[in-house]
């Protein structure tokens, strides 16, 4: 399980709860993480854990019968299951806050019925019944009659194993038996049961003799014992799963009636065999369930030759009672385990992998009594034949071949082109799925293996590369499981090996990882200048007014004309304008998976005057198979944090376009300068912080993280930790960088904001100044200048520099630039605290300690020392009173 699906089950269970306060999810998430195995490492002993909660309980039962019947059903992690519940029991805190919970949810769903539940009236009984409302009340009862918890009939049962089979599969229908084969009773080998009760036999049994009732008993005993009524001994018809009982003639001797009682069971046995035999053989219960039959109808010729051989004795008139249960008595046991058998996977409705799992708990079961493993055993190896060819073309091949949904690898249509289109596609992870109940309870501990094994085989497939497993062999079960566990572990290694190779070697994944480095996490230097100088102007128009085909061409020339001309795969790198900027796509992304998902996806998009430069970002073309590791999911994060470096760097460039616009200011003298020094110093901590920003980010984040991913692909074993590292990898960029933590990121968006601002009035006021000069210097000029106006020209550029200095203190008196330069040195300062602060606090409780950095490079000479530290006071004292 992911941390993000360990993340969303724990919020969801303490919704579903209604906990509030406390540590909140972060801390349960940790405990979680720190405690859990891939693979169950202890056996729970439910029967000490049943028998607490059978105390603990007030109808214990009717535990007790629930228990037993869901064991019946083979529910997987029942144990489990009683043994966390029997915790609770002994947890008196958590029992009482469970009762509480559960009072309040029962009210608030009683208040909720009260409004929402229509009540169903009847007509009066004065009233005559019209059709209309007969008709409503039939279909009423209908419903109620429906919702009931009778096992429905064996047709159809068949009929909806037929059609989910002909939806999942519409091109191979499954086979079906002709009508008359369910239509003629009497070709099945159970007991048929007239609707016509029989005439009374002439001759009442308790009459006769002793030694004429006794013959007489075998005779019906051995039609009995081949499912056909005899004349004193009679079967009851079955109602569901019931097992057959039968009728015996009351005046019969109690001596013979007696021993008749103790053979009777056989029948019984046989009936509910023959049953299951003749119920399970059909095409619609799958391979395993019919591969089970043949192996029980082989066992029952047996012992139809032993009732034949006993029929051969009564005709000889050598077969007496006592005979006859001497010789049935070891047949008796088999009997009994094989009806044991059928009855549980009957009630348990199993298939495939859990009438497997059934089998093989049955053959442990029976380790002391070795005929009844060795029965067991021959029944299992039969069955799982079937599910065995199909796990061996899997592990094999990378093939599914499975008709009847029996295996424990489940295919669904998706389209791998669909990984580079929408972010919450998840082809790696739901193309093939693990059916948990269908995993037979002996190869639980590798279906991860398996799962993996056919997925690498299947992608090499998907390119059209034939392979098959050098080390192929024949699966067969055996109570050694380590025998088939080598098979798995060796098709496992061979897979892992060939798509690795395949990725690494043939479709050079890392490369392919270095290229999108280049352009997404701005390797490139020299490329970014040229592109930023080309697309300037374009990016400053509204996103609207841009044309695609003109950014293509300028991102083509940059290509070429810097060292980026050397990436064999820069003709993969596109431009992409997105429909909303990158604090709207952090949300999107952050909403994946929850209730909020939806309705962002859905929202009208609010950015209607979105610019160029807020909408820009680059986006690469990755074919198959290397969008499994390069998939949609991989570039928006990729997207996110170029964009937000590429933000950042557009900021620094217009704070640098102010320091030019500066140094030509300078040659003013200006009378009173001394909101212009504080501009010149606000502009110089800005270009600090946003240049140390990017420093921190590239060359102490993504840098550092690279190559840990880089060194960690090379030590891979298999895809699954090619996937993991570059997660990891892209994971830990966005969270370095302050794009997972939605509080810093406000700040850094304001600060930056507050940056984008500052530089735009002081462009304006740069701007005005300039058009003053230039007014003034057409002004004095009006033709070609003569020898007396050379020889006035220093005196007139002194008196025009004087002049525009008491044009521009004017300006700024009168436009309360110096107030303007105040509040965006106190709007910068503020958040810049608040920034570092909050560093701290991260950086010292959640352990954050590469975010302390950023404090280190902006505090560099411990300007901002003391007022962080008399913050840190003030937030001690809040939470100390």
């Amino acid at each position: 399980m992911s941390e993000f699906r360990i993340h969303h089950d724990v919020n969801e269970l303490l919704s579903l709860l209604h906990v509030r306060g406390g540590d909140g999810a972060e801390g349960y998430i940790d405990l979680l993480q720190k405690h859990r195995t891939p693979y169950v490492t202890t056996t729970v002993s439910a029967h000490s854990a049943k028998v607490k909660i059978a105390e603990f309980s007030k109808t214990p039962e009717d535990f007790l019968r629930k228990y037993e019947e869901l064991k019946s059903k083979n529910v997987r992690n029942l144990d489990p299951l009683v043994y966390l519940l029997s915790k609770f029991s002994e947890d008196k805190e958590t029992l009482q806050f469970l009762h509480q919970n559960a009072k309040e949810r029962s009210e608030s769903s009683a208040n909720t019925t009260s409004t929402t539940t229509s009540s169903y009236t009847l007509p009066q009984t004065a009233t005559k019944m019209s059709m209309q409302e007969l008709d409503e009340l039939r279909k009423k009862l209908g419903n109620v009659t429906a919702s009931s918890n009778a096992p429905l009939s064996a047709e159809v049962t068949r009929k909806m194993l037929r059609d989910r089979h002909n939806k999942k599969n519409p091109t191979q229908p499954n086979p079906v038996f002709p009508n008359w084969v369910y239509d003629r009773p009497a070709l099945l080998g159970d007991f048929i049961v007239s609707s016509t009760p029989a005439g009374d036999p002439p001759v009442s049994i308790g009459t006769m003799p002793l030694p004429a009732q006794e013959q007489a008993l075998v005779e019906d005993l051995l039609f009995v014992l081949i499912g056909v009524d005899g004349r004193d001994i009679t079967a009851q018809p079955v109602l569901g799963r019931q097992n057959r009982s039968f009728i015996v003639d009351p005046t019969l001797d109690m001596s013979i009636k007696e021993l008749v009682n103790r053979i009777l069971p056989v029948a019984s046995y046989y009936s509910t065999i023959t049953r299951f035999i003749e119920e399970k053989s059909s095409f619609e219960y799958g391979q395993v369930n019919h591969a089970l039959t043949a192996a029980m109808r082989t066992l029952m010729k047996e012992y139809l030759i032993l009732v034949t051989q006993l029929e051969h004795l009564h005709r000889q008139g050598v077969l007496s009672l006592q005979k006859l249960w001497f010789y049935i008595q070891p047949t008796m046991r088999t009997m009994e385990i094989l009806a044991s058998i059928a009855s549980s996977v009957d009630k348990g409705e199993c298939m495939g992998g859990s009438t497997l799992s059934l089998l093989h708990d049955r053959t442990f079961n029976y380790t002391g009594d070795s005929q009844a493993q060795e029965l067991c055993l021959y029944l299992t190896k039969a069955a799982s034949v079937p599910y065995f060819e199909i796990l061996e073309k899997w592990i094999y091949r990378g093939i599914i071949r499975d008709p009847y949904s029996e295996f424990m690898v489940e295919e669904h249509e998706l389209q791998k082109e669909k990984i580079q289109e929408d972010y919450n596609d998840k082809y790696w992870d739901q193309r093939y799925t693990i059916v948990q109940h269908r995993i037979p309870s002996y190869l639980q501990k590798m279906a991860d293996k398996i799962l993996s094994t056919g997925k690498y085989l299947n992608v090499v497939r998907e390119c059209g590369r034939d392979v098959t497993c050098p080390d192929a062999k024949e699966v067969l079960y055996t109570l050694k499981e380590r025998a088939y566990v080598e098979q798995i572990e060796k098709s496992y290694n061979y897979a892992s090996k060939v798509l690795l190779d395949f990725l690494m070697e043939e479709k050079e994944l890392v490369s392919r990882l270095r290229s999108i480095k280049h352009y997404f996490l701005m390797d490139k230097g020299d490329f970014f200048v040229h592109f930023m100088d080309l697309t300037e102007e374009e990016l400053k128009k509204p996103v609207d007014d841009i044309v695609p085909p003109r950014m293509e061409a300028l991102l083509e020339l940059a290509l070429r004309m810097s060292t980026a001309n050397t990436d064999p795969f820069k003709d993969d790198l596109k431009i992409d304008l997105m429909p909303h900027d990158v604090i709207t796509q952090l949300l999107r992304v952050l909403a994946i998976e929850t209730k909020q998902e939806k309705a962002i996806i859905n929202a009208d998009p609010t950015e209607v005057g979105l610019s160029g430069l807020e909408a820009f970002s680059f986006d690469y073309i990755v074919k198959w198979p290397l969008s499994l590791i390069i998939n949609r999911k991989a570039l928006t994060r990729y997207q996110m944090l170029f964009r937000h470096m590429f933000y950042c760097k557009h900021v620094e460039r217009l704070l640098c376009n102010v320091w030019i616009s500066n140094k030509d200011s300078k040659q003013y003298s200006l009378h009173n300068a001394k909101w212009f020094a504080a501009a010149f110093a606000l502009r110089q901590r800005m270009l600090n912080f946003v240049q140390n920003i990017q420093y921190y980010m590239m060359f102490e984040v993504m840098e550092p993280t690279w190559h840990i991913m880089e060194n960690n692909l090379k030590t891979a074993s298999n895809i699954d930790d090619v996937l993991c590292h570059h997660t990891s990898f892209l994971d830990n960029c966005l969270k370095d960088c302050m794009l997972t933590n939605p509080e810093l990121l406000k700040i850094f968006s304001k600060l930056m904001s507050v940056c984008l601002m500052f530089t735009n009035c002081m462009q304006r006021f740069t701007q005005s100044m300039r058009m003053e000069r230039l007014s003034l210097e057409q002004g004095s000029m009006e033709g070609p200048p003569i020898l007396s106006e050379r020889t006035d020209e220093a005196e007139k550029k002194r008196l025009t520099s004087k002049f525009i200095a008491e044009q521009v203190d004017a300006l700024q008196s009168d436009a309360g630039f110096e107030a303007t330069i105040i509040k965006f040195d106190s709007n910068f300062s503020t958040l810049l605290l608040d920034l570092l602060d909050k560093l701290s606090i991260y950086s010292t409780n959640d352990c954050e300690h590469s975010m302390i950095s950023i404090i280190y490079r902006l505090d560099f000479n411990g300007f901002y020392t003391e007022r962080l530290e008399r913050m840190a006071i003030e937030r001690s004292q809040k939470a100390t009173s």
